[in-house]
């Protein structure tokens, strides 16, 4: 039985996905930006994909291996986004918004590893 808080990161993960789903497709039809755009979708999913993964994880350690996943790719995603900023395929209004809500997931992120590593060191 999924937490509260697993259902709210399930829901903020969705959420990202579907604004990262909806940036690729603005930088595809209207920026025509291919190459990054595919990178940034490839990350920005797979946030909220392996975090859907670490729900049914075998193992505490496999849950921790998929949240940190999770965490790379949220990492992965911000440095996409800079570089979308940097080169003006994004004004920075555009940019800020995005940013801020992967900068929101990777802090989440950041503590459910934290404490999950715990978890696990205090176990052996």
């Amino acid at each position: 039985m999924m937490s509260d808080f697993g259902k709210i990161m399930e829901e903020k993960c969705m959420n990202f996905a579907i604004r990262i789903t909806n940036l690729c497709k603005f930088l595809t039809d209207e920026k025509r930006e291919y190459r990054i755009s595919d990178q940034l979708f490839r990350c920005g999913t797979s946030i909220g994909a392996n975090m859907a993964e670490a729900q049914c994880a075998i193992s505490k350690k496999d849950f921790t291996s998929k949240v940190y996943i999770s965490l790379k790719e949220s990492n992965e995603c911000l440095f996409w986004l800079s570089l979308l900023n940097k080169t003006g395929f994004l004004s920075v209004k555009q940019y800020e918004s995005v940013y801020d809500d992967c900068q929101e997931l990777k802090r989440l992120l950041v503590s459910i590893t934290k404490t999950s590593k715990t978890h696990l060191e205090n176990e052996q």
